[in-house]
C-alpha cells in the first residue's frame, strides 16, 4: 500500500496481487493521528497489505525538511501499529505529474482537488513497481 501522506488528506493506492498496476484508493480525509493509524491499520488488514510505501518528500536538492521528519515519524508509527515492512520512495514531481495529468484530462479545478491526493499514491506506487524486476527477467 503506498501513501502520500499530507497535513490534511492522505493520498493510497495498492497493487494487484502480481504487483503490476496501481489502483487508487478512497482518499484518507485526516482526523487525529490516532485515528489516522488506526483506519490505515484496519484497510491494510482489510486488503492483505504486506509492504507500506511511504512517499519521501525531499527537497530537489535532495535534503531532507521539516516534512519528511513528520513523515518518518508518522510512518513509524504506521509500521509499530500494524507490524509491515515500511519503505521510504522519493515522492518528488508525484503531485506535479498527477496535476499535469489531471489539468490535461480536462476536468474542473475543485474535481482535481480533490483528486490530486489518490493520483500522487498511485503514481509513486507505479514508480516504485516499475523499479522491480520482471517476473519475466527472474526466470
Amino acid at each position: 500500500m503506498a501513501l502520500d501522506l499530507g497535513k490534511k488528506r492522505i493520498g493510497l493506492a495498492l497493487s494487484d496481487p502480481l504487483g503490476i498496476t496501481a489502483q487508487g484508493l478512497p482518499t484518507l480525509q485526516r482526523t487525529r493521528i490516532r485515528e489516522d493509524l488506526d483506519t490505515l491499520a484496519k484497510l491494510a488488514q482489510e486488503w492483505d497489505v504486506r509492504l507500506l510505501l511511504m512517499g519521501h518528500p525531499l527537497h530537489m536538492t535532495g535534503k531532507e525538511g521539516r516534512q519528511a521528519e513528520y513523515t518518518r515519524e508518522f510512518a513509524e508509527r504506521l509500521r509499530e501499529r500494524t507490524g509491515l515492512d515500511l519503505l521510504y520512495w522519493d515522492e518528488r514531481l508525484t503531485t506535479v505529474a498527477a496535476q499535469r495529468v489531471l489539468r490535461d484530462s480536462g476536468i474542473s479545478i475543485a474535481k482535481r482537488a480533490l483528486a490530486v491526493d489518490k493520483l500522487s499514491a498511485q503514481i509513486l506506487l507505479s514508480s516504485y513497481l516499475d523499479s522491480l524486476p520482471s517476473n519475466s527477467e527472474a526466470e
